[in-house]
C-alpha cells in the first residue's frame, strides 16, 4: 500500500515534512503501555514558559487552518488540543498503549502524531488530499459524516475519509484498538523547523515500540521530493 500526500498539498504547504511509520507486530498491549511520562514532563516544561499557542509548530498550523478558512480556535490541530488538556489537568487520557504513547510523542514535539490501524485502511493508495464531498467518515461516536469539498483529509480506495479538518480529528473506523494488528503513524510539521525534528520523531516511536513490543517497524521522511512511503503490500 502507499501512503502519499498529493501534489495540491505540497504545492499549497511548501513547509511541510511528514514522517510516517508502518509497525507490525505492535497489537497485544503489554502491561500497561510504555512509560511516557518523560515525554508528558518535555511537554509540560514548555508550556511553564508559554502557551500552547504561542509554540511555533502550533502556531503554523494556526495559520494553515485560517488558510483552509477555519476558525483556529474552534478547530485545533490534534497537538495543540493534547497540549490545552495537558496544560490545564496535567494528563493526557489513556486510550490505548499504542496511542498513548502517540498522544505523548506528539505533546512532547508539538507536532500531531496520527496513528491508523492499517488493516483498516483500503488500498492500494491512501492520500492526504482535499476532499471531493462524496467520502464518509466515521465519528467515535459511531455517526457517519461527510468532509465537505475541498477539506483537507486522509482518503483511501474505497471512498472512506480518515480524518476531518487534516489533523484536527481522526476516524473511529480505523482507530487503533484491542485487535489492532498492523499500525501506520503518521507525523505532520509546517514549522520552520519541521526538517530537523522529523527524523528524531521517528526514530523515538520507532525505538519505544521496538523495546516495549518487539515491534517491526519501516520508516521515511516525506516531502515534495520524495512524497511516497509503501507499508505492508501493494
Amino acid at each position: 500500500m502507499i501512503f502519499r500526500h498529493t501534489d495540491a498539498i505540497w504545492s499549497a504547504h511548501p513547509r511541510l515534512v511528514a514522517g510516517a511509520l508502518y509497525a507490525t507486530g505492535a497489537g497485544a498491549p503489554l502491561g500497561s503501555g510504555p512509560d511516557t511520562t518523560g515525554y508528558t514532563a518535555r511537554a509540560l516544561a514548555r508550556l511553564a514558559q508559554a502557551t500552547e499557542s504561542e509554540f511555533p509548530e502550533v502556531l503554523a498550523w494556526r495559520r494553515a487552518f485560517s488558510g483552509m478558512g477555519l476558525k483556529p480556535t474552534r478547530y485545533r490541530c490534534a497537538a495543540e488540543s493534547l497540549l490545552r488538556r495537558l496544560r490545564k489537568e496535567g494528563t493526557l487520557p489513556r486510550i490505548h498503549p499504542v496511542v498513548d504513547l502517540c498522544n505523548a510523542v506528539s505533546a512532547a514535539y508539538a507536532v500531531p502524531v496520527a496513528a491508523l490501524d492499517a488493516d483498516r485502511v483500503t488500498g492500494p493508495v491512501l492520500e492526504v488530499r482535499p476532499a471531493r464531498g462524496d467520502e464518509h467518515y466515521t465519528a467515535f461516536g459511531g455517526g457517519t459524516e461527510h468532509p465537505a469539498p475541498g477539506e483537507i483529509t486522509f482518503a483511501d480506495c474505497a471512498g472512506r475519509a480518515h480524518a476531518r479538518r487534516w489533523t484536527h480529528r481522526q476516524s473511529g473506523h480505523s482507530a487503533v484498538g484491542p485487535h489492532t494488528g498492523r499500525i501506520l503513524v503518521v507525523a505532520e510539521a509546517l514549522h520552520e523547523g519541521g526538517a530537523a525534528v522529523m527524523p528524531d520523531l521517528l526514530r523515538t516511536l520507532a525505538g519505544e515500540l521496538a523495546a516495549h513490543w518487539g515491534a517491526g517497524t519501516r520508516t521515511a521522511v516525506l516531502t515534495a521530493a520524495a512524497p511516497e512511503f509503501v507499508f505492508g503490500e501493494r
